[in-house]
């Protein structure tokens, strides 16, 4: 598979979710991606275990107020830019950057006062993109204009 080139920021889809155009910072220093959430817990429905979560905050400009319900997540210990450890749900979410659709995981975390909602870490780069930090926002530049 052909490697693009991505630049230190872009805006990707989330089609399952109904989300287009959403900023996200390219960080080949990260492990894994990580989305902005809020309200995230464990609710036992018909005693089957799920985690419960709101995509951004209300006064983001995607914020919908949606809760989103998914048995498929894990608990992982994560090292925080700060150094420090602590645990975090994780989840696979399909999203389209460059036309192409594919599923990755995310840190679902409070990311309320980063300039970007989205974190793209390596393990999404890994084997589909090369980052050229001269660029910026090209798989969105690409899409506006077709």
């Amino acid at each position: 598979m052909k490697k693009l080139i991505i630049g230190t920021t872009d805006f990707i889809d989330l089609p399952d979710l109904g989300v287009e155009d959403l900023p996200c910072k390219i960080d080949s220093g990260a492990d894994t991606s990580a989305i902005h959430c809020e309200r995230v817990k464990i609710k036992e429905i018909n005693g089957q275990e799920y985690l419960s979560f709101k995509l951004f905050d209300r006064r983001h400009p995607h914020y919908t107020g949606k809760e989103i319900l998914t048995n498929n997540y894990i608990e992982r210990k994560i090292r925080s830019s700060f150094g420090d450890y602590e645990y975090r749900y994780q989840v696979k979410l399909k999203i389209r950057i460059f036309k192409i659709d594919f599923f990755t995981s995310f840190n679902l975390s409070n990311r309320k006062n980063m300039k970007y909602p989205v974190l793209i870490g390596k393990k999404t780069l890994r084997n589909r993109f090369i980052v050229d930090v001269s660029k910026k926002d090209l798989s969105y530049q690409a899409k506006i204009e077709k």
